[in-house]
C-alpha cells in the first residue's frame, strides 16, 4: 500500500498522473480513469486480506459521555455517594440511574438508554479504552487522527484513501451535523497530507443539505465552464511538474457536477414508510430529537448507496460550550437530555440496518473522546476524565452481544485489558480489510500511517 510518491495498488502514482496532464488529449481524459477507479469497479482494489465490512458509520458522542452513568456500573461507587474522595473538596458521586442487564450476554445498559438497551444484543461494549489528554480539543483530534495536533488525515480520510469509493457519484467520506463543530474544529474531519479528495463533505441537517451544490446555469454551460477551468488547471498542474493540491481540485468539481443529480435523490426521505420515520423519531419532540433522527436515517441511506464512511455528530444543547456530554455540573439534567436526543435514533439506525441486511457488512462505532470522573467537586457534575472510558461496536464482524475489558470498582482507572485509541483504529482497520501496518502514505520522507508505530488488532472483540 505504500509508493515513493505516495501511492497504493489500484491507484495512478504521482509521475502517472503527470504524464496525463502533460499528454492528454482531453482535460478530462485522465480523470475519467481516476473517477473509474474509484468508483463501483475497483472498490475494495486496496484491501490487504479479505474484510467482514465495507462501510463504517461512527456516531460521534463529543464532550466526555460519564461510563459509569451508561454502560459501566458501579454499584461499590454508589455505596460511597457523598463520601470525601481523597481528592481537595471533591467527594465520590454515585450515579442517579439504575442499570439492568439486557440481551442474550447481559450487558448492564443504563435507564438513560431504553431504545438501545432493545439492541443490546448487537453491541460489542468496550468498557476499558484508554485515552491521553483530558482536553476537549486534543481528544477530539486523538480519537479522529491518532495524533494529538491538527494536520493529520482522519480515520475516515484514511479508509476512503485506502478503499475508494462505492460510488463514484458521492463523496467517499460525509460528515452530518446540525450546523456546529466539535472543539479541535474541522481538523477532526481533514485529509491532512493525504489528497484532497479524501476531506469530508459536510451535510448539514438544517437548510441546503451541501452549500454550493445547486446548479446556477444549464448542465450545457456548466460542462463548458468545468472543461475551460479544467484546461487552466491542466496547465498550471504541467508547469508545476503536477500537483496533487490542483488535481484533487478538478476532481472536486467533477465530484460536484455529479452530486447534482444524486444528492438530491439520496437525501430525499419522501421514499421513507411512516414506520421507519418514526423509528427514527422524525416524528418527535423536541427539534434536536427529530434533527439527529434526520442525519442517522441519511447516515443509512448513504451507505446504502455506497459512501464508504459517515460520521454523525451529536446535536449541541445548549448545555456547555465544549460539547454535547460535558457535563461539569447539571450532570442529571444534560445526560438525560443527551441520551433522550440520540437514543432512538441509534438504535432505530441498528434496528433497520439489520432489517435492511446492511449490518453484516456496516461497522456502526459510538464513541466519545474521553470518559468522566468518578467523583465531583460541586455535587452535580463530573469532570474531564481520560483515564478508562466506554465506546461499543455493533456489525461488520463485531462479536455481537460482548463486553470486554473492565475498569476498577468505582470506575476511575483500567483494571483489565486497556484499549488504546490506536488498537481501537487498528481493528477497524482489519476489520475492513485492512492492516494498520501497511496502509501507508509517503509524507516527509517516511511511510506515514494512522497509527504510526502503536497499535494492535484486539482478536476478541472479532466475531466468528
Amino acid at each position: 500500500m505504500t509508493s515513493g510518491h505516495g501511492g497504493c495498488p489500484g491507484r495512478m502514482t504521482g509521475s502517472s498522473r503527470r504524464e496525463f496532464l502533460q499528454h492528454a488529449s482531453n482535460g478530462f481524459g485522465w480523470m475519467a480513469l481516476s473517477s473509474l477507479m474509484a468508483g463501483k469497479a475497483f472498490a475494495g482494489s486496496g484491501r490487504h486480506f479479505e474484510g467482514r465490512a465495507r462501510n463504517v458509520i461512527l456516531l460521534f458522542m463529543p464532550g466526555g459521555v460519564s461510563h459509569m452513568d451508561t454502560f459501566d456500573p458501579k454499584p461499590r461507587l454508589a455505596a460511597m455517594d457523598g463520601q470525601l474522595s481523597g481528592k481537595a473538596k471533591r467527594k465520590w458521586l454515585g450515579t442517579p440511574w439504575s442499570f439492568k442487564n439486557y440481551g442474550p450476554a447481559g450487558l448492564p445498559v443504563s435507564q438513560l438508554f431504553p431504545h438501545t438497551a432493545g439492541v443490546a444484543g448487537e453491541l460489542c461494549v468496550i468498557r476499558s479504552m484508554t485515552s491521553q489528554f483530558p482536553l476537549h480539543a486534543r481528544g477530539n483530534i486523538f480519537l479522529h487522527t491518532g495524533r494529538n495536533i491538527g494536520g493529520f488525515p482522519s480515520l475516515g480520510s484514511w479508509i476512503t484513501y485506502g478503499l475508494g469509493s462505492e460510488n463514484q457519484n458521492l463523496p467517499g467520506y460525509v460528515l452530518l451535523h446540525d450546523g456546529t463543530v466539535p472543539p479541535g474544529g474541522l481538523e477532526n474531519f481533514a485529509n491532512g497530507f493525504l489528497p484532497a479528495t479524501h476531506q469530508a463533505t459536510v451535510v448539514r441537517a438544517e437548510g441546503a443539505p451541501v452549500q454550493n451544490l445547486a446548479p446556477a446555469d444549464s448542465k450545457g454551460i456548466q460542462r463548458a465552464k468545468l472543461d475551460w477551468i479544467a484546461e487552466e488547471d491542466r496547465s498550471f498542474a504541467a508547469r508545476l511538474h503536477g500537483h496533487d493540491g490542483i488535481e484533487s481540485a478538478i476532481a472536486n468539481y467533477e465530484m460536484a457536477f455529479r452530486m447534482q443529480s444524486v444528492v438530491p435523490d439520496v437525501l430525499d426521505l419522501a421514499k421513507e414508510t411512516p414506520a421507519t420515520r418514526r423509528l427514527y423519531g422524525l416524528d418527535a419532540e423536541p427539534a434536536e430529537k427529530r434533527i439527529y433522527g434526520l442525519q442517522c436515517l441519511r447516515a443509512r441511506r448513504l451507505v446504502e448507496a455506497g459512501v464508504r464512511f459517515v460520521e454523525v455528530i451529536s446535536p449541541e444543547l445548549g448545555f456547555s460550550m465544549n460539547g454535547t456530554w460535558d457535563q461539569h455540573d447539571q450532570l442529571r439534567k444534560g445526560h438525560e437530555k443527551n441520551a433522550m436526543v440520540t437514543d432512538q435514533a441509534v438504535a432505530g439506525l441498528i434496528k433497520d440496518l439489520r432489517s435492511r441486511g446492511l449490518l453484516d457488512e456496516t461497522l456502526v462505532v459510538w464513541a466519545g473522546e474521553f470518559g468522566r470522573t468518578p467523583d465531583t467537586s460541586n455535587g452535580d457534575g463530573r469532570d474531564h476524565h481520560p483515564d478508562c472510558f466506554t465506546i461499543w461496536v455493533a456489525g461488520g464482524g463485531i462479536k455481537a452481544g460482548s463486553l470486554y475489558g473492565t475498569t476498577d470498582e468505582l470506575g476511575a482507572k483500567v483494571a483489565e485489558n486497556p484499549v488504546t485509541v490506536h488498537d481501537l483504529h487498528a481493528t477497524l482497520l482489519h476489520l475492513l480489510g485492512l492492516d494498520h501496518r501497511r496502509l501507508t502514505y509517503r509524507f516527509g520522507g517516511r511511510d506515514a500511517s494512522l497509527t504510526d508505530v502503536h497499535g494492535r488488532v484486539v482478536p476478541e472483540w472479532l466475531g466468528g
